[in-house]
């Protein structure tokens, strides 16, 4: 691994590495379940099954979190070759739960005047 950036978004985080391995070996090691288990255990998974794949290009997992409130989001896995014959992985993980949903409604507290009530 040469370099790392890290861009942060509103629910999630974008994570691009340069790797000297060829984009085959990283794609085995993105879409077989059984070497995918060394790096992303099934316990993470919501489902052990891919969401999306293009084949040698990109996948997307649907994970959930093992302690309350076990909210759930993707990630997805982007791998192109480099200049130096090895592998661009660039990786979105994005909050997807809809109780994380930040345009739905509004807040408990918006901080509008207060309105008093006649009795």
């Amino acid at each position: 691994m040469n370099e790392e950036q890290t861009k942060e978004q509103d629910c999630g985080i974008e994570l691009e590495f340069d790797l000297d391995d060829p984009p085959q070996k990283v794609w085995r090691a993105l879409s077989i379940p059984e070497f995918r288990e060394r790096w992303l255990p099934e316990e993470v998974l919501a489902d052990p099954d891919a969401i999306s794949v293009t084949p040698g290009q990109e996948v997307r997992y649907r994970l959930r979190e093992d302690s309350r409130p076990f909210l759930e989001s993707t990630v997805t896995f982007t791998i192109t070759p480099n200049a130096t014959g090895g592998t661009c992985l660039r990786i979105v993980h994005e909050l997807t739960d809809a109780r994380f949903d930040r345009t739905a409604g509004g807040a408990a507290n918006n901080n509008g005047s207060p309105i008093m009530l006649a009795a």
